[in-house]
């Protein structure tokens, strides 16, 4: 019984999480994410690597060397505006180095990254590239912000600070 409990207060905090108006900001940034993300991977389909559609058939090299700037450009994207104004109000992130900050945002990113390029070679050959790219990146979204909610702009801590390491070595003597 109380573990059925434990599970429903856990499900209701998550899905306060998701529909809260810090989501809705993730959202927006996820917004201007797509259209890098889908504007660099067309530059990178059509005139970088000179990648004609016929459908069909993929070119499996060019399609994902695309989605990789694609993917590269929209994180780059999103890590910042994220930083800059979903998280704005947990000042403590701004302790950390941005650039361990954003590796954390990459690790964070990295399982619906993994999963928008399996999604997007599974249903290439069926739609238009851009349209499984933009499904993939909305059935995506919600683990991303999930993960980086509690761990990149949370208040997970994983390295501790120095203070910290003085405190408990303070504590130890």
């Amino acid at each position: 019984m109380k573990s059925g409990l434990n599970l429903r207060i856990k499900a209701a905090s998550l899905l306060r999480r998701i529909f809260s108006k810090r989501f809705l900001k993730f959202g927006t940034v996820g917004a201007s994410g797509i259209v890098v993300n889908q504007g660099v991977l067309y530059l990178a389909q059509e005139y970088i690597f000179h990648v004609s559609y016929v459908p069909g058939e993929v070119n499996w090299v060019g399609l994902n060397l695309s989605l990789g700037l694609a993917i590269f450009f929209a994180t780059l994207n999103n890590f910042f505006w994220n930083r800059l104004w979903t998280w704005a109000d947990r000042k403590q992130h701004y302790n950390r180095p941005w650039t361990l900050q954003f590796g954390q945002y990459t690790l964070s990113c990295g399982v619906s990254i993994a999963l928008q390029v399996v999604f997007t070679n599974l249903m290439a050959p069926h739609v238009y590239y851009l349209i499984a790219n933009f499904i993939a990146i909305v059935v995506t979204s919600v683990l991303n912000f999930v993960l980086n909610d509690i761990w990149t702009f949370g208040r997970v801590k994983m390295l501790p600070t120095s203070r910290a390491r003085k405190n408990s070595k303070d504590d130890a003597a």
